[in-house]
């Protein structure tokens, strides 16, 4: 039977997996050229609407661009955007096989609307199984530890195969979240993966996305209606209560404050300068 590490070990593992994957097609001095274009995307995104962000994201990137969406109210209004204007930017999820149903039907909704298809990346079946025998079904119940496992094992290791080979990953990051995504940048170079991190929605409330969602008649999860604001795995995720903060309902049960699973695992608030070319 496999065994599954133990989790220091499985984290650093999956990190591993996905490091360096993905700059091989791009120019050399790669680091160099991106974070000269993310540095540029931090000068001019606060003066473009996000339909001139997502244009000016695929037309001075060179190679790859991803775009990785959960179907949540933020991934929707980039998918709209991307859609809409026929943007060659590949749009993908990690079907972690724990999603809700409704979590499929505004999937299922989405490509029906726009004519697409959508990417799915799943967990490797035996790390799964192995998982599964060494923790129970719902083992990651028991500590941070165990949970951040299984976040390894259905999100993070399927990440790293949706970004193979990319220039760019598109996220729907909004400053407004969580206190720990409060300085969050346009853009960056992100170190471990080479590549060039962009969050369009980087100075978005939550009212003006659900706005625009709204005006554009874009398919929407309907748990969103029932408190639901930040949607996961379906053993994971519940409705946020009147009062708490917008990832409450993530993992809820834990008494650390920060949420986060490990997809996000810094956010660099450092001036770009950090990160553009030596002279």
């Amino acid at each position: 039977m496999l065994e599954v590490a133990h989790s220091s070990t499985i984290r650093a593992a999956q990190s591993r997996s996905g490091a360096n994957r993905s700059v091989h097609a791009v120019p050399t001095k790669d680091r160099e050229i991106f974070a000269t274009i993310a540095e540029g995307f931090v000068e001019r995104f606060p003066a473009f609407d996000l339909f001139e962000r997502l244009a000016a994201i695929r037309a001075e990137i060179p190679g790859r661009v991803v775009f990785t969406t959960s179907f949540g109210l933020e991934d929707q209004a980039i998918a709209h955007a991307i859609f809409a204007q026929a943007l060659a930017i590949d749009v993908a999820t990690l079907d972690t096989g724990r999603l809700f149903p409704e979590t499929y039907d505004v999937w299922a909704q989405t490509e029906r609307r726009y004519g697409v298809r959508v990417l799915a990346f799943a967990p490797e079946h035996r790390a799964v199984e192995a998982l599964i025998a060494e923790q129970g079904i719902d083992g990651f119940r028991s500590s941070v530890e165990a949970r951040l496992d299984c976040c390894a094992v259905r999100k993070i290791a399927p990440l790293a195969r949706a970004l193979d080979g990319s220039a760019a990953w598109i996220t729907g990051l909004r400053a407004d979240q969580s206190a720990d995504r409060a300085q969050v940048l346009p853009a960056l170079f992100d170190e471990q993966r080479r590549l060039i991190k962009v969050n369009p929605l980087f100075d978005w409330t939550r009212e003006r996305t659900r706005e625009f969602v709204r005006a554009h008649d874009v398919p929407c999860n309907a748990l969103h209606e029932r408190g639901f604001l930040s949607i996961g795995c379906a053993p994971c995720t519940r409705a946020v209560m009147p009062g708490e903060p917008e990832r409450a309902g993530r993992w809820w049960w834990e008494q650390s404050q920060k949420k986060e699973c490990g997809l996000h695992t810094a956010y660099d608030t450092r001036a770009m300068s950090a990160n553009a070319p030596q002279q």
